[in-house]
């Protein structure tokens, strides 16, 4: 099996001039880059790399904002046989004593040789740099894009495909204590697999926007488009939030094929683009709008399908994926042309006894879109909190077992071993398995606990985003402990977009009855803010944990 960096020089030998990445920006001209343009420019940051001391096998973490500067980078570090690690950005959007604390975390355990940034961040950077260890800084406008080396001795050429070529960060809720490890056989494998069952070709053209230091955005929208060969056009996260309208521009100019997105960014699409801002753009093109943000929304299907519908698009392209790092990304996919499979299900059946039933009553229904069915190299087990396998229809923690999973979490033997039972990865999540269909229900981590009764906060969350007034994306559920009454109570907190203080009230009085009303749940506290209030994980997900800890802190005085 080849390496990244052969498969890359095949393509470079191929078609040097076709252009494998457009960068789009909203406000210089459109920048394509070609496979020549690729391997020259990589190959710049692999000398000031090696010049740097750096050598194959070193971890190097990468801190660039999104652009050309992060994609030759990550390739130049790939092209040395280094493992690259992505460290997002710093922005406002992020809480900075946090990401200082996970620049911490992220040094101390993978330990890295080099750190790829601004000569303007290199302050920021050395803060979070033990004294004693000694890291290579390689500054990126001191790269000089001229100074290629010879593609045919590049020492990434020599790598085995059992190798760790690079590792994935989950940027969860405690931090980024984990690297996923993937070797090149692992990521290259996922890939022809998963390519396989999107019938991926070299016709088809990705358009994304996604960030490039989740899985979802490195590996389907950066990773797989480069080393299969498919014009991938690349769009900043920020310039689509500040204009998601530019998306569906996109995805009309390029006559795109393929769009990943998480469950928030369909309610956020659907709410934020005005008529106007479509004026001209077709969505024919499109087979497949991946949602791939676990657990789904069929609301969110339905709105995005209804909004985007007279502009071409097909409804039967919104499909579902259930993805994770540990993995390298996708466990199942939707099959494309045919419908998402729905199941509806007792609420209350399924809250208590932990059974995805047939509804009692039309009242007590509630929908939940598959995952789609798995990957052939995949095997799925739902274990009970015993960890004995549960036949269809019964909830419990989703474990898998591929030939393309994480070599180990990087210099954490520890966790690895925890990680595992029996040869099956415990992935942390809850589902249910229905006729070789996945269902995913909620983060084991996030569960809820009110006198006996299990609630997830992503389904409080889906209701209280069914208020007027409410931000799209921007609810938070989670439970804090009550030591009188023995169990947790719920607490909500959502971003509105009135700062009139009668108004917030109102709002917050309607979530309140129309979360008894729908789940039967009684929330004990909401607490109703202008926004941006809520801290949200560097992958962009709303941050239970940090949110807690910010309301006990903030609201509570505790």
């Amino acid at each position: 099996m080849q390496n990244f960096s052969s498969i890359l020089l095949d393509h470079f030998h191929k078609h040097p001039q076709k252009t494998i990445i457009t960068l789009l920006s909203g406000t210089d001209p459109d920048d394509p880059i070609t496979y020549q343009q690729l391997l020259q420019r990589s190959s710049a940051y692999t000398k000031q790399l090696m010049d740097q001391g750096v050598k194959s096998g070193d971890v190097v973490i990468i801190i660039l904002q999104h652009g050309d500067d992060l994609i030759y980078a990550y390739w130049g570090a790939i092209l040395l046989g280094a493992i690259p690690s992505i460290m997002p950005f710093l922005t406002e959007k992020l809480l900075s004593d946090r990401y200082r604390s996970d620049l911490s975390a992220l040094i101390d355990h993978t330990k890295p040789v080099g750190i790829i940034t601004y000569s303007d961040f290199e302050d920021e950077v050395r803060t979070a740099i033990p004294a004693d260890q000694q890291i290579k800084m390689v500054l990126s406008e001191m790269v000089d894009l001229s100074q290629t080396l010879d593609l045919q001795t590049l020492s990434g050429l020599s790598c085995s495909a059992d190798e760790v070529v690079l590792l994935q960060h989950s940027s969860g809720t405690t931090g980024l204590q984990k690297g996923v490890a993937l070797s090149h056989h692992a990521v290259q494998r996922q890939l022809d697999v998963y390519g396989d069952s999107l019938h991926l070709t070299e016709d088809d053209v990705i358009i994304s926007w996604l960030p490039l230091y989740h899985d979802m955005g490195l590996i389907a929208c950066f990773i797989m488009p480069i080393l299969k060969g498919v014009h991938t056009v690349l769009m900043s996260p920020f310039e689509w939030v500040r204009a998601p309208y530019r998306l569906m521009q996109a995805i009309s100019n390029f006559k795109g094929t393929l769009v990943w997105l998480p469950n928030f960014a369909y309610a956020f699409c659907s709410q934020k683009i005005r008529d106007r801002q479509l004026e001209g753009c077709r969505l024919d093109s499109l087979r497949a709008v991946i949602n791939c943000s676990e657990p789904t929304r069929l609301q969110s299907h339905q709105k995005f399908a209804a909004r985007f519908e007279p502009y071409g698009l097909n409804p039967a392209a919104l499909l579902t994926c259930y993805a994770m790092a540990e993995n390298v990304f996708a466990v199942t996919q939707a099959t494309l042309g045919e419908d998402v499979p729905l199941d509806i299900i007792d609420k209350f059946i399924f809250t208590e006894q932990h059974q995805a039933a047939p509804p009692t009553t039309q009242e007590n229904a509630m929908t939940f879109l598959s995952a789609g069915p798995l990957l052939p190299n995949v095997q799925v087990k739902i274990l009970s909190p015993e960890n004995q396998e549960l036949p269809d229809r019964q909830v419990g923690e989703i474990a898998l077992k591929s030939d393309c999973m994480l070599s180990g979490y990087y210099h954490r033997p520890d966790i690895t071993q925890k990680a595992f039972h029996k040869g099956f990865f415990l992935t942390g999540d809850y589902g249910y398995m229905v006729e070789g269909n996945l269902y995913v229900s909620g983060r084991k981590k996030d569960l809820i606990i009110v006198g006996g009764k299990n609630i997830y906060p992503q389904d409080i969350e889906t209701l209280v985003m069914e208020i007027d007034g409410v931000h799209p994306g921007r609810v938070c559920a989670f439970g804090i402990f009550n030591e009188n009454a023995g169990t947790e109570d719920v607490v909500v907190v959502a971003e509105v977009d009135t700062k009139d203080p009668d108004e917030q009230i109102a709002i917050s009085d309607t979530v309140r009855k129309h979360v008894t009303k729908e789940s039967a749940v009684a929330l004990r506290h909401v607490h109703v803010v202008k926004g941006p209030w809520l801290a949200k994980t560097s992958s962009g997900k709303i941050s239970r944990s940090a949110n807690r800890e910010k309301y006990v802190k903030e609201v509570l005085g505790e």
